[in-house]
């Protein structure tokens, strides 16, 4: 089956979903479109933006959006990133598939800015990379 519609679901929608939304788009190409949401949304992180930047792709204009906006019949593949926590459910008939990804964003305040910008690399590289490895076989 090869994807038309894919669907990055978390938590937020703050770091992870979006920066596979970002990177989706160029390696997948325009005749898929690409979406992300989460249960709980916010907005997006600033350390997402700055990483996914460093790469040449700008995700500062992406919206953190509840996966209850988006539409079932414009979806065909959900991909989540969830580690720990409990993934938002996306209700249709679909293709499911899983990313443990784990959560880049952290509110400890010991963390410095290059320890934080260290952990969302790690994420936007284990993204880059599964991606990557879709495409090759989708």
């Amino acid at each position: 089956m090869t994807a038309k519609s894919v669907l990055f679901l978390c938590v937020a929608n703050s770091a992870r979903s979006q920066m596979a939304e970002g990177l989706a788009r160029g390696v997948l190409g325009p005749s898929v479109r690409v979406q992300s949401a989460g249960s709980m949304p916010s907005t997006v992180n600033p350390y997402a933006v700055d990483v996914m930047r460093e790469i040449g792709i700008d995700i500062s204009s992406q919206q953190s959006k509840s996966v209850e906006t988006i539409a079932r019949a414009s979806v065909d593949t959900v991909i989540t990133l969830c580690a720990e926590e409990v993934c938002p459910v996306f209700l249709g008939d679909v293709r499911r598939i899983h990313w443990p990804i784990e959560d880049a964003a952290s509110a400890d305040p010991a963390l410095t800015r290059d320890q934080m910008l260290a952990r969302f690399r790690k994420a936007r590289d284990e993204i880059r990379a599964r991606l990557d490895a879709f495409a090759a076989r989708d």
